[in-house]
């Protein structure tokens, strides 16, 4: 039970959190034609998306604090299952903050232009390929970074060997002589 009083804790914070920053977030009124724009352009992109996981993933760790044995895991699991479904509702209210967040971001024009392009086939393709496009493209820069830095220290040291074996040699404490650098 203490596992269970720590995460009423933490629940209870969470909730503090939420309620002052979505209190920030509302204290700019933004239209309802801007909320439209700000959720035609968040759906063309898929900005919320990811979020679709974190009832469920919630739901996973809750489970993971209240079973201490499992005598009541079977029990555990019906009743967060339960109350995971009861709170699912909520998730519009997320997708109304990030709307106003996007609404204040970008102009009404600005969220239909979004919309347009990532709605369009080219758009749509940016949004399936570009991360594949981005991911080998880093795979580029880093065989690039590899060749450039290959060819700096041999160029480099073709220019300086010429200087460093003008220079004096010096003898080390051990007997050893090497050029001094």
């Amino acid at each position: 039970m203490i596992k269970f009083a720590g995460f009423g804790r933490t629940l209870a914070v969470s909730l503090i959190l939420s309620a002052s920053l979505a209190g920030a977030v509302k204290a700019q009124d933004v239209t309802e034609d801007q909320i439209k724009a700000a959720r035609a352009a968040i759906d063309a992109i898929g900005a919320t998306a990811n979020f679709d996981n974190i009832l469920p993933s919630l739901a996973v760790r809750t489970k993971g604090v209240l079973i201490q044995s499992p005598n009541h895991e079977a029990d555990i699991n019906k009743v967060v299952d339960e109350q995971a479904l009861a709170l699912a509702p909520r998730r519009a209210d997320l997708e109304r903050e990030a709307a106003t967040i996007y609404a204040k971001t970008f102009t009404q024009e600005e969220l239909k232009s979004i919309a347009d392009f990532y709605n369009s086939p080219v758009g749509k393709k940016l949004l399936s390929d570009g991360p594949i496009a981005m991911r080998e493209v880093a795979k580029a820069a880093q065989i690039w970074a590899v060749g450039v830095d290959r060819d700096l220290k041999t160029e480099s040291g073709k220019k300086l060997d010429p200087i460093f074996d003008a220079a004096p040699a010096v003898t080390l404490e051990n007997g050893t002589v090497q050029p001094q650098q």
